[in-house]
This record gives structure tokens, C-alpha cells and sequence, in this order.
């Protein structure tokens, strides 16, 4: 036999109240420490990346925090003589496209042609034995290399002092190395996604656009060029010097650019024959090679790259540079093309991860870039990251997993041994038409008619920040995209928006009555819905807007000729997940204004974390909990019923007769 309390449970015991109604509850006291722990795991860990070391015996911990570290360590014991085959292909493939690109985007960065290669070595191999993805092709960038010679080329003139040039390469290289493996190892992987959407698209878009016009200085065959990469002052360098136009580099570089744009043309209609506007960019560098060989062009004006020396990666760790004159220089520079570089690599990645459906870590891929970024800066190496053209042709060409990156590293390589010489005659206007048709790729002016369509302000942002790139420089226009981004996250803050509920008909939902326009109001109460957070940053709006409401909603009452006048106020607080200190107080003057004005207070409900708070600040005291609701609808039926019981003279007496009712 059960005892008392089991055959006859209290109201206390289903959360009941006095009235027979649902009550709020308030969630049980957690201590500050703990509270503090769990709020700093959802904010650093909230993949909980250690859950898969629970329960398990020491040695095996050990096998999975390696292959937690090196993911090939993974899946490298199931890889079968069927996905080498798949990645071989792959990783010929890639090769072809980043031989030419390595070579054409490190003349983009004021380097030596040889690093585009050096690059395309060893970073490709640290990555294949770190990163987490399968399809990510890694290597160099126009954007990054612009970045990079837009800022050291600040400081030191890359014509003037060649070898200090290139040591500040190496050391912010290096930096942004350090910089990304910081973000993965604490976990601070948030901080890029302050790069919106809408940021990305219009930084990217302008870079390709500054990219472009900087290269027009290939296919014209100019020897001086301006170093600032605003739209004006490049524009005037070109028209300045239209005397020394050479027809000879703007034909080749013409007819090749087209060649580069039919090619992938052609590819986009034909899918399967992907490898043609794959192996383009190479093809181009051979035949404008052999036909410069043949006409002797190099002596007509048709500039070439000439002697590449042979041979793998020289050590460059001594060559790093932390001199207190140039340091800030090398870090902000590594700091600034880091962010970018994660941006970018990070979002391919998920990207082509998401239509295979598997899931990369973003924290752990921060570790890897940030480790092949160190280990290439120590080896002849500059900025190198997950580019989309190498990884869409990597994706495909049916790569299996990052072994694709390991045959390109090793075609690299034979290249760097054996072929640099081949490489001798490569017109560099040819360098400058794969530039041009790889960034014409990138700007997305159907996202940008996308953006316009679904949110104008998110359309502001990305042309600000294409406006800002190409008409100042490209500091100034990621700064005001990211100033613009930052405002919008504020905006949301400092101004929630405020709903007016009507119920619609036949049922005991209530909804915004500007979204639903049968939703009608309920007579003599306004219910009121916050959709935010309430923090201190938008308490005096809160509290002037819904003061507003209160008077809107008695100015229409008394327009209209209503029989009954306002006497309740609901708020609906199920979207305000939490509330800080300002919070309870603008509430506690919200209470003291409607009681002024003769009204009462009703809160709809309130989430745990603030019933807990209220409960503490005594809040809950000063309300009274029977003004606490479980729902809206449970808010309405209660107000509705002391509506309909004004001759009743005290609120206790309308309880009981209410829950009697219930």
C-alpha cells in the first residue's frame, strides 16, 4: 500500500497552484561555479569534442586524442587500392591547376615566382596528415596575396629591398599561422563568424575587382605600375602611360583570356568534361611558352618570368624577422590575411563536406591551417589556405580523401626537381589572363541580386564593403564591412522588436496581429511579445516602447468608442532566453508605470534562467505569482474571468472562483 502523499498528491507535486493552474516553476539553485562551467563549455566546446574519451581505458584515450590530432591516423588503416586510384586522378589533376596558379599568385604578391610552387608542397602534405576534410585542395590565393603585398608593400618597397620583402613574408606567414593554431587550440573559432555572409561576398567581390585591374599591368606589358590598389589611382597609372601600351602582350594576353573563359564555359555546360577548364590554366602556361620560344617574343616586349631555380624547399626559418622596426607590420598583416584565409578555407570546406555529408571541425581545421602555415613559413612558404577553384576541381575530379593533396605535393615536387626550366619562356602576361579568369569566378554578382531580394541591409553591408576595397584599399573596406556587420548584431541587441498578440479565431493561439490579419485583439488586454534577450543595452528602449504600446492601444480604444477600456497587460516573455540586473529593474518600472495608470502586470511564460533571476532579485514578490503564467492563452482565460468578475472585490476572491470554474 502507497502512503498518503502517494494515494493523494498535492498541488505541489504536479506544480499547481492554489488555483488548480499551471505554475511557473523556478529551477533549483545551481551553484555560481558550476553555472559558470556550463556556460563556458556551450561557448568554447559545444560539439563537446571530449565526449568520445568518456569511459574509455587509458590507452585507448591515447589512440584517440593522436587520431584526434592527425586524422589520417583514422582513416588511413581503412584506405583501399580503390580510393588511390580515385585520388591519383584527383591529385594530377589539382596539379595541373596549381602549378600555373602557385606561380601566377606569388608574382600577385610582389614574391618570387618559386614560392607559388614552395608552396604547394609542404603546406599540402602537413595538411593531408592534419586537416578533416576530404575534398579541401590546399595552396595559395589571389585574395591573401593581394592582401599580403597591399600591406607589407606599406612599409617596404618589394623593387627597392627584395630580401627584407620576403623575410616579412615568411615571419607574417608565420603569424598567420600562430594566429590560426591559437583560434583552433582555445577554441576560438566564433570569432570568424563575425564575418557574415553578405561581408564575405562583398570583400571578396572587390579584392577580385582590385585583382583585375592590377593585372592589367601584365596585358599591357607595363614595366612601372602604381603600388595603391584603389580603382582611381590604377585607372590613372594605366592612362598615364598609354605610350608604352605594348599591342603585342594585350593580344596574347586577350586571346588567352578568352581561351581560359571559353574552357570553363564549356565545362559549366558539360560537367563531366570538368578537366578541360581544369587543365586550361597549364595549358595556356605551356603553348605561351612554346610560343614565345618559337617567335622570340621576349625581345618584342612580351615580358617572361625566366630562370627558375630547381630543387625542393630551402629552409627559411632563420630568415624570419622580428626586428621591433617591422614587427607590428608583420604581425598585423599575418592577423589580417589569417581571418580572410580561415574565412575562406573554412567555408569550402563545409561547403563541399556538407554535399558528401560528412562534418569537418572547424576548430580542428584552424589547428591544421595554422600548422601548415608555421611549418611553411619555416620552409620558403608564404600564406597558403583552402582556395575554391583547387578544391571544386579537387571535388570533381572524385577525390576520396586528403591523399588527393599528397599526390599534388609530390607532382609539385618533381616539378620543382626536374621541370622549372620549362618554365623559363612563361610569358607573364599569360600569369596575368589566369589571374583574371580565376577572380572573375569570385565575384558573386548573383549573390549580391540575392542578398538585395531577401535583405537590404545585409545588401548594404556587402556592397559597403566592396565600395570600401575598391575605392580606398582593402583595409578600409574590410573594416567598414565587418564595422557594418557588428552594428547590425548590435542593432538586434540595443532595439528587439516589440509584437502585438491577437488571438485567432477558434483556437487559443495567439500571434503577431501584423503577421496574421485575422488575429484580433482580446478586449481590455494588450498582450505584449519581447523577442529578445533583455540586457542592460536595450532596457530604456524596452521600457519606452512598450509605455508606447500601453498608449497606442488606449488612444485606438478611445477612437473606436470601445466599451472596455485596457486593464491588463500581457507579456509574453518565451522569447527572452535570458535577463540581466538592468532587466529586472526595467521591469520592476514597467510594473510601477502600469500601476499608475490602474493596469496589471501579467508575465506569460518566463524561461528558466529568468524565473530563477527574477526569484533571486525578489522580482517574483513584488509581482505576485498568481500573475505568473504558464501560457498566454492560461494569461488571457485568467484576465478574462476577473474582466467578467468585477464585482468581485478582492483578487484572492477571483482566484478561487476561477480555479473553481477551471
Amino acid at each position: 500500500m502507497g502512503n498518503a502523499d502517494d494515494m493523494n498528491p498535492s498541488a505541489e507535486s504536479y506544480n499547481l497552484d492554489a488555483t488548480g493552474r499551471h505554475r511557473v516553476a523556478v529551477p533549483p539553485p545551481q551553484p555560481f561555479v558550476k553555472s559558470l562551467k556550463n556556460t563556458l563549455k556551450e561557448t568554447f566546446f559545444p560539439d563537446d569534442p571530449l565526449r568520445q574519451f568518456k569511459n574509455q581505458p587509458p590507452r585507448r584515450r591515447f589512440i584517440l586524442g593522436l587520431q584526434y590530432v592527425f586524422p589520417i591516423l583514422e582513416w588511413g588503416p581503412r584506405y583501399t587500392l580503390q580510393f588511390f586510384r580515385a585520388d591519383l586522378i584527383a591529385g594530377i589533376t589539382i596539379a595541373s591547376l596549381a602549378i600555373p596558379q602557385g606561380i601566377s599568385y606569388a608574382k600577385l604578391a610582389n614574391l618570387p615566382p618559386i614560392l607559388g610552387l614552395y608552396s604547394s608542397f609542404v603546406p599540402a602534405l602537413v595538411y593531408a596528415v592534419m586537416g578533416s576534410s576530404r575534398d579541401l585542395a590546399v595552396g595559395t590565393v589571389a585574395v591573401g596575396s593581394l592582401l599580403m603585398a597591399f600591406m607589407l608593400g606599406n612599409v617596404v618597397n618589394a623593387q627597392e629591398n627584395p630580401k627584407l620583402y620576403l623575410h616579412l613574408a615568411f615571419t607574417a606567414t608565420f603569424f598567420t599561422g600562430l594566429f590560426e593554431a591559437a583560434l583552433g587550440i582555445f577554441r576560438l573559432g566564433f570569432i570568424v563568424d563575425f564575418l557574415s555572409h553578405a561581408t564575405i561576398v562583398g570583400f571578396m567581390g572587390g579584392a577580385a575587382t582590385v585583382v583585375c585591374l592590377q593585372q592589367l599591368k601584365g596585358i599591357l606589358g607595363l614595366e612601372h605600375f602604381t603600388h595603391a590598389t584603389d580603382v582611381v589611382s590604377v585607372m590613372r597609372s594605366i592612362f598615364s602611360q598609354t605610350h608604352k601600351w605594348r599591342w603585342e602582350s594585350a593580344l596574347l594576353g586577350c586571346v588567352f583570356l578568352f581561351y581560359l573563359l571559353s574552357s570553363r564555359y564549356f565545362s559549366k555546360k558539360k560537367p563531366r568534361l570538368f578537366w578541360i577548364s581544369a587543365m586550361a590554366p597549364l595549358t595556356s602556361v605551356i603553348l605561351g611558352s612554346i610560343l614565345v620560344y618559337l617567335t622570340h617574343a621576349e625581345k618584342h616586349g612580351v615580358q617572361v618570368i625566366g630562370h627558375l631555380k630547381k630543387g625542393i624547399n630551402p629552409p627559411s626559418i632563420m630568415d624570419l624577422n622580428f626586428d621591433s622596426t617591422y614587427l607590428p607590420t608583420a604581425i598585423k598583416t599575418g592577423i589580417v590575411t589569417g581571418v580572410i584565409s580561415l574565412a575562406e578555407g573554412i567555408a569550402v570546406g563545409r561547403s563541399f563536406a556538407m554535399f558528401k555529408n560528412y562534418h569537418i571541425d572547424g576548430n580542428k581545421e584552424m589547428i591544421a591551417f595554422g600548422m601548415m602555415n608555421i611549418v611553411g613559413s619555416c620552409t620558403s612558404c608564404y600564406l597558403t589556405t583552402g582556395p575554391f577553384s583547387r578544391s571544386a576541381v579537387n571535388f570533381n575530379a572524385g577525390c576520396k580523401t586528403a591523399v588527393s593533396n599528397i599526390v599534388m605535393a609530390l607532382s609539385v615536387m618533381i616539378t620543382l626537381l626536374f621541370l622549372t626550366p620549362l618554365f623559363h619562356y612563361t610569358p607573364l602576361v599569360v600569369l596575368s589572363a589566369i589571374i583574371i579568369a580565376a577572380m572573375l569566378g569570385i565575384i558573386d554578382y548573383g549573390a549580391a541580386i540575392h542578398l538585395w531580394h531577401v535583405d537590404k541591409f545585409d545588401f548594404l553591408v556587402c556592397m559597403s564593403a566592396y565600395i570600401g576595397v575598391v575605392f580606398a584599399n582593402i583595409e578600409i573596406g574590410l573594416v567598414m564591412a565587418i564595422g557594418l556587420s557588428v552594428l547590425r548584431v548590435l542593432l538586434f541587441v540595443a532595439r528587439p522588436r516589440t509584437l502585438v498578440l491577437g488571438n485567432l479565431p477558434d483556437s487559443k493561439v495567439y500571434r503577431s496581429v501584423d503577421q496574421y490579419q485575422n488575429a484580433h485583439n482580446v478586449p481590455g488586454i494588450l498582450i505584449l511579445e519581447i523577442d529578445a534577450p533583455i540586457y542592460f543595452a536595450n532596457t530604456n528602449y524596452l521600457r519606452e516602447r512598450i509605455s508606447r504600446w500601453i498608449d497606442d492601444e488606449e488612444d485606438k480604444l478611445k477612437s473606436t468608442g470601445e466599451m472596455v477600456a485596457l486593464q491588463y497587460v500581457i507579456l509574453d516573455l518565451t522569447a527572452v532566453g535570458n535577463i540581466d540586473t538592468s532587466g529586472i529593474s526595467m521591469l520592476d518600472e514597467v510594473k510601477k508605470i502600469i500601476d499608475r495608470r490602474g493596469l496589471k502586470l501579467a508575465l506569460a511564460n518566463p524561461g528558466g534562467e529568468v524565473m530563477k533571476k527574477l526569484n533571486k532579485s525578489k522580482f517574483l514578490e513584488t509581482i505576485g505569482q498568481e500573475w505568473i503564467f504558464l501560457t498566454v492563452g492560461e494569461a488571457v482565460g485568467a484576465c478574462n474571468y476577473m474582466l467578467h468578475s468585477c464585482n468581485t472585490k478582492t483578487t484572492s476572491d477571483v482566484s478561487e472562483k476561477y480555479s473553481n470554474n477551471v
